[in-house]
């Protein structure tokens, strides 16, 4: 194990950094630059995520957001699978190391997003990112998490409730699945695997909750308003 943590330490390290840094290109800022030449964080409810792009600037604008911030997740993704596959080839490494480069530079890109260092880390609430992180990381989680919030959605029609809820929820189904399914019922992972990809999940879904801690307050005075409350301008 420590002659693992000797090769993969450095590289593990440097794909974070560059996840961070990725996740730092806060797409709400700069569309909502090109399209009204205010800055997203002085308009709306001042968050830098794609409801509030949608509510504020439009369509066109939003729509952009929401690609190149489920983008800059997947490159991010991607990169870390190609090197972290590279290495476990050339050091003969167990497969899930792959795996959990993929939860932690998930991780990463979402707190880039929060806390952009090209932006005054003021970014958005990372939903959209860690979504992204969610449906690469596990596909099955996903399909329980989004599902979930498209029932919250389609009945309350506010983002902030299904995103809260689908961070609740979302470490509890990560360790139902792999503890249960890949852990017990098919032996195909460790529980120290069940347990760390659990904890970084709670991370992730800790800090969303964090996030939205305004909304919360306004779901419980009643005054959080719906995405369709209001006519939107394209």
């Amino acid at each position: 194990m420590l002659v693992l943590f000797k090769i993969f330490a450095l590289p593990t390290l440097a794909i974070m950094i560059v996840s961070y840094l990725l996740g730092s290109i806060n797409f709400s800022i700069i569309f909502t630059k090109m399209f009204s030449k205010d800055d997203i964080r002085t308009m709306g409810s001042g968050n830098a995520g794609t409801t509030n792009v949608l509510r504020s600037v439009g369509k066109r604008a939003a729509i952009l957001t929401f690609i190149f911030d489920i983008i800059k997740c997947v490159v991010s993704v991607i990169l870390t699978k190609y090197v972290l596959a590279y290495m476990s080839a050339a050091s003969n490494a167990p497969a899930y190391i792959v795996n959990y480069g993929i939860y932690l530079s998930g991780f990463c890109c979402t707190i880039g997003h929060m806390y952009p260092i090209y932006f005054k880390f003021k970014g958005g609430k990372g939903v959209v990112t860690a979504t992204t992180m969610m449906a690469l990381a596990d596909w099955r989680v996903f399909l329980a998490v989004i599902g979930l919030f498209i029932i919250v959605f389609s009945i309350w029609k506010m983002v902030s409730l299904g995103s809260v809820i689908g961070g609740i929820i979302y470490p509890i189904v990560t360790f139902v699945i792999t503890f249960f399914v890949d852990y017990y019922g098919n032996g195909v992972v460790s529980l120290k695997y069940v347990l760390v990809v659990t904890a970084v999940t709670a991370m992730v879904s800790g800090i969303v909750i964090y996030k939205h801690r305004g909304n919360i307050q306004r779901l419980i005075n009643g005054t959080e308003k719906k995405l369709f409350g209001n006519k939107q301008k394209d």
